[in-house]
């Protein structure tokens, strides 16, 4: 019977662990699927505050990670099938074995949505992106194109801007679902034109093994067109990694956990921190904030004998 069990090895995670190891909660992190979340897969974190030159996402979660294991925490790689959460102590199946806590900190991320092409996850890596702030850098002076009309897909449309030759704003209607703001700026900016009225059918080409170009389908008219590209980067919205919590948890019509008075969930003992609760901001530190945020509040749980 463990004290306090972590979900999810991302900044929330980890930093929980730091906070859970200093009051000696001996936490145990059980790593997911992605050990260290989406940092694992951005190059330059730069916004991170203290790091004046910036650090890598996998060096800044392997020194979370040291930390973590430094006051206590310790690890285990595998991921959570099933969750009993009706009253502690708490029961996870981890790939076949039972572990059971006190007090369970979710901090399982979310995941970026795909289009669901056929092309998509081979290229991933390979001219396809979900994240233009990691992967804008390796586009100098190219042809891309970004899908979606939200306010994130504007912002990382601008954002491409910086490096890209032309950016390419592919959407689905004919007007943008975007903030004003976002609009007028995106709309005054000379190398960013749009696609409207229209939906990617395939990403080319999956035999060259890179992004050569997007075949596109207007939804009003049918025509089919292709547009030479050296990117495609996905900005459709994430997906909360919260399957095995459904019918246990309070979520909202997304499936983000709901959280209240800090870092808590609909049941008593059970805390959530970072994107799995945040769709807002959705941003490292942030992420470390509510990892902090959960630690001391279960640490006040298990203190008061729950």
């Amino acid at each position: 019977m463990r004290q306090l069990i972590i979900l999810g090895s991302g900044p929330a995670g980890l930093t929980a662990a730091i906070y859970a190891g200093r009051a000696h909660l001996a936490p145990l992190v059980i790593e997911g699927q992605e050990p260290g979340g989406q940092l694992t897969l951005t190059t330059l974190v730069e916004n991170f505050p203290g790091f004046p030159e910036g650090i890598h996402g996998p060096e800044l979660i392997g020194n979370l990670r040291e930390q973590a294991s430094r006051f206590g925490a310790t690890f285990l790689t595998g991921s959570v099938e099933r969750v009993e959460l009706s009253q502690p102590p708490f029961r996870l199946t981890v790939e076949g074995t039972i572990e059971e806590c006190q007090a369970l900190i979710v901090a399982t991320g979310a995941s970026a949505r795909l289009m669901g092409l056929p092309s998509e996850r081979p290229l991933l890596g390979y001219g396809v992106s979900t994240c233009a702030t990691c992967d804008g850098f390796f586009f100098q002076d190219q042809a891309v194109a970004i899908v979606g009309g939200g306010d994130s897909a504007l912002e990382e449309a601008l954002f491409l801007t910086k490096f890209a030759r032309q950016v390419t704003v592919v959407h689905r209607r004919d007007k943008l679902r975007a903030s004003k703001i976002m609009q007028d700026k995106v709309f005054a900016n000379p190398k960013i034109d749009f696609a409207w009225d229209s939906v990617p059918e395939e990403i080319l080409d999956v035999a060259q093994g890179k992004v050569t170009g997007l075949r596109l389908r207007n939804v009003k008219t049918g025509a089919i067109t292709e547009r030479a590209l050296d990117g495609v980067f996905v900005a459709i919205g994430h997906i909360p990694n919260t399957a095995i919590f459904r019918g246990q948890l309070a979520m909202d019509e997304v499936g983000y956990l709901v959280t209240h008075d800090g870092s808590k969930t609909s049941v008593p003992g059970v805390f959530a921190a970072g994107d799995v609760q945040d769709h807002v901001y959705r941003q490292a530190i942030t992420a470390a904030g509510s990892g902090c945020m959960a630690a001391i509040d279960a640490e006040r749980y298990l203190d008061h004998g729950h």
